[in-house]
C-alpha cells in the first residue's frame, strides 16, 4: 500500500486575483499574495479527482513566483497531500500518473546511532559560524557535551562593535562582519538556498533548526529562502542558549592559537596562547578569513592548497528598476523585492555571474584586517531598502595568484583589498558605472543616487582594482547583463569594492572520515576548509561532521 504522505501535487495559479484582492498602500509580503488554504485544496481535488473533503491535510512543500510571461505572473506550489482513504489513494494514484501528480517517498532526516567508543573529553569546535553551530547544535542535542571556542565575541557585543565601526571608528580585528557569534553570514541577507544535493534530508533539517529558533515558516518551502540579518541574530542566539541548556559550552573572544599533537594524532588545542584544553576530536569550523589560523595551520603541515574563487565588485540598483523588470511595470512595486540570478561568458574564457544579491539591501564594510578594505551584501528580513545590489564577480584560478603555495589565494585577496584601501583612502571605494566605462573618478552630484552603504565611502576611479583580464570580462559581463536587465549598466549604476571574501583561498584536506590526513581526531569544515559555499551549505556540511564523530564514539560521560 503506498503511504498518503508521498503524495506530491504540482500546481499553477495565476498571481493576478490575489493582487487584486490584496493590494494596499504598503508593498505586499509573502504572505499576502500566498493562495489560502481552502482555495489550494479546492485547486489540488480538482487535479486528483476527488472531493475537497477527501483531503485531509495539505502542506506548502515549495512556492515560487513564475515571471517568465509577464506581465501574466503565477505562482508555483509544490503540495504534499494526505488523502483520508487508503482505497482513494491507491486509485487516485493510479489514474493521476501525469507529471502534476507524483509519488514521493521522502526520509525524514535522522541521527545516527551512536558508535561504541568512548570519548576520553569533550569535543571541542572551533569557531561559532553556520559550519561550527550547527554541528555543536547536533552534538549538543545527541549527549556529547561539545565546547565550542570563538575568537570573536557574541552577537550583542559584535553587533555594537561593528556599527561602531561603520560609523567611524576603529576595527576591531577580532570583531567585525567576519568574526563573531553566527560567522559573516550574521551580516548578510541570510540567503538559505543551496544546490548541495540532499538526499539524507540535512538541508529540510537545517531549515527546520532555523525555524526552531524563531525564523519564519515560509522558509521551509521558499524556492529562494531567505532570514535576513535581524532574524539571523536572533536565531544565533536561540542555538547558544540550547547548546549550553544541553550540557555544551560556548565560550567567547577564546581563540585558538595552537594545536597539541603526539604521533599524529589530537591531544589538545592551546586557546589565546595560554590555555592548554586537553581533547582528542576537534572541528575545525574557522570560516573563510581566519588567514593567520591557515598561516599557522601551514606552518604545521596540515595538507591544504589553494582553491579557485571568484572577486568583483558589488553593483548597486534602484529596487524600483529591478522590480519593473523582473515583474513587469504594473505589478512590480507591489510584490515582495524582486531578486535577480545572472550568468555570462566571456571572450576572455572567464565566467562572470551575480553573487549574494541583496534585494533592498545594503552594501557593508566587510573588513577584518587593518589597511584593507572588503564588501559584502546585507538584507533585513523585510527587504525594504530602496536599492538592490550584489556582486558581480569574475572566476580566478591559482594560476592568477602570482605565488605559488597553499596561500597563494590569501595573498592575492590581501593585494586586492590594499588596492582599494587606498583607492578610498581607507573608506569604501565607490563610483558610477559610467565614469568606471570612461576611466575617469566620480564626483558628487546631487542629481545622482548615493550609494546605500554600511559603512563610510568615498568616491573615487576603481579601474585597475581587478586585474586586467578580470576586469576586462567584468566589462564585457555588464554589457550582456543589460541586455537581461535594461539599466543593469546604466551610467547611474553604483559601483564598490572589492568583493574578495566569495569562498576560501584554501581547501584543508580530509579523508574518508572527513579527519586531516596528517592529524587524527581534526575535522576540517564548513566554507572556511573548502566544503561549503553559504549558510546552508556550511551548516550542512557541520550536522555532516557531527554525524561522523558520532558513529564512532558514545555521547561523552565524565570518568
Amino acid at each position: 500500500m503506498i503511504k498518503v504522505s508521498s503524495l506530491k501535487i504540482e500546481l499553477k495559479i495565476s498571481l493576478k486575483n490575489r493582487l487584486n484582492e490584496t493590494k494596499t498602500p504598503a508593498r505586499l509580503t509573502l504572505q499576502d499574495i500566498l493562495d489560502s488554504k481552502e482555495t489550494l485544496t479546492k485547486k489540488a481535488a480538482k487535479l486528483l479527482g476527488v472531493k475537497p473533503e477527501d483531503i485531509s491535510s495539505l502542506q506548502i512543500l515549495k512556492h515560487s513566483i513564475d515571471a517568465r510571461k509577464k506581465p501574466q505572473l503565477f505562482q508555483v506550489y509544490t503540495l504534499g497531500i494526505t488523502l483520508e482513504n487508503h482505497k482513494l489513494e491507491e486509485k487516485t494514484v493510479k489514474r493521476c500518473n501525469n507529471k502534476q501528480v507524483t509519488v514521493q517517498s521522502q526520509q525524514p532526516y535522522t541521527f545516527p546511532p551512536s558508535g561504541k567508543a568512548k570519548l576520553p573529553y569533550r569535543p571541542v569546535v572551533i569557531g561559532t559560524g553556520p559550519a561550527g553551530l550547527f554541528c555543536g547544535y547536533m552534538l549538543a542535542k545527541h549527549g556529547y557535551q561539545p565546547i565550542l571556542l570563538e575568537r570573536g565575541f557574541d552577537v550583542e557585543t559584535r553587533s555594537k562593535d561593528v556599527e561602531a565601526y561603520w560609523h567611524g571608528g576603529s576595527l576591531n580585528p577580532e570583531s567585525n562582519v567576519q568574526f563573531g557569534e553566527g560567522g559573516a553570514g550574521t551580516f548578510s541577507d541570510g540567503k538559505l538556498n543551496t544546490l548541495v544535493k540532499d538526499k539524507y534530508g540535512r538541508n529540510g533539517e537545517v531549515l527546520r533548526i532555523f525555524t526552531e529558533f524563531g525564523a519564519p515558516a515560509h522558509i521551509l518551502y521558499e524556492s529562494k529562502p531567505h532570514i535576513g540579518t535581524d532574524i539571523l541574530k536572533q536565531v544565533v542566539v536561540g542555538m547558544r542558549n540550547f547548546i549550553i541548556e544541553n550540557g555544551g559550552e560556548v565560550r567567547f573572544g577564546a581563540k585558538v592559537t595552537g594545536l597539541r599533537v603526539n604521533d599524529g594524532a589530537l591531544c589538545g588545542v592551546e586557546v589565546n596562547h595560554c590555555e592548554q584544553l586537553q581533547t582528542t576530536r576537534a572541528v575545525l569550523a574557522i570560516g573563510h578569513s581566519a588567514r593567520d589560523t591557515f598561516t599557522y595551520l601551514n606552518a604545521l603541515h596540515v595538507p591544504m592548497e589553494a582553491k579557485a574563487f571568484a572577486v568583483g565588485m558589488r553593483a548597486e540598483h534602484s529596487q524600483h528598476r529591478i522590480n519593473a523588470c523582473m515583474y513587469g511595470e504594473e505589478q512590480g512595486d507591489w510584490l515582495p523585492a524582486a531578486p535577480y540570478k545572472l550568468t555570462a561568458q566571456t571572450s576572455t574564457g572567464r565566467g562572470v555571474y551575480s553573487f549574494c544579491m541583496c534585494p533592498g539591501g545594503f552594501v557593508v564594510d566587510a573588513s577584518s584586517e587593518p589597511g584593507q578594505i572588503t564588501v559584502n551584501g546585507m538584507s533585513y528580513a523585510d527587504r525594504g531598502g530602496i536599492h538592490a545590489n550584489s556582486a558581480i564577480i569574475v572566476q580566478v584560478t591559482p594560476e592568477d595568484f602570482g605565488t605559488d603555495g597553499p596561500l597563494a589565494g590569501v595573498a592575492f585577496q590581501r593585494a586586492l583589498e590594499k588596492t582599494a584601501y587606498k583607492l578610498g583612502n581607507g573608506k569604501v571605494p565607490v563610483q558610477y558605472y559610467g565614469d568606471f566605462v570612461q576611466n575617469r573618478p566620480s564626483q558628487p552630484q546631487t542629481d545622482r543616487e548615493k550609494p546605500c552603504i554600511k559603512g563610510t565611502y568615498e568616491l573615487t576611479n576603481l579601474r585597475g582594482l581587478l586585474p586586467p583580464a578580470c576586469e576586462t570580462a567584468f566589462l564585457e559581463a555588464m554589457g550582456q547583463f543589460d541586455r537581461t536587465i535594461p539599466g543593469f549598466a546604466a551610467e547611474d549604476t553604483i559601483l564598490s569594492g572589492i568583493e574578495s571574501r566569495t569562498s576560501s583561498p584554501v581547501r584543508i584536506h580530509r579523508d574518508e572520515t572527513l579527519q586531516s590526513p596528517a592529524i587524527k581526531g581534526l575535522y576540517p569544515c564548513g566554507e572556511g576548509a573548502g566544503y561549503a559555499g553559504g549558510i546552508t551549505s556550511a551548516a550542512m556540511d557541520g550536522i555532516l561532521v557531527a554525524e561522523n564523530l558520532a558513529r564512532e564514539f558514545e555521547p561523552f560521560q565524565k570518568n
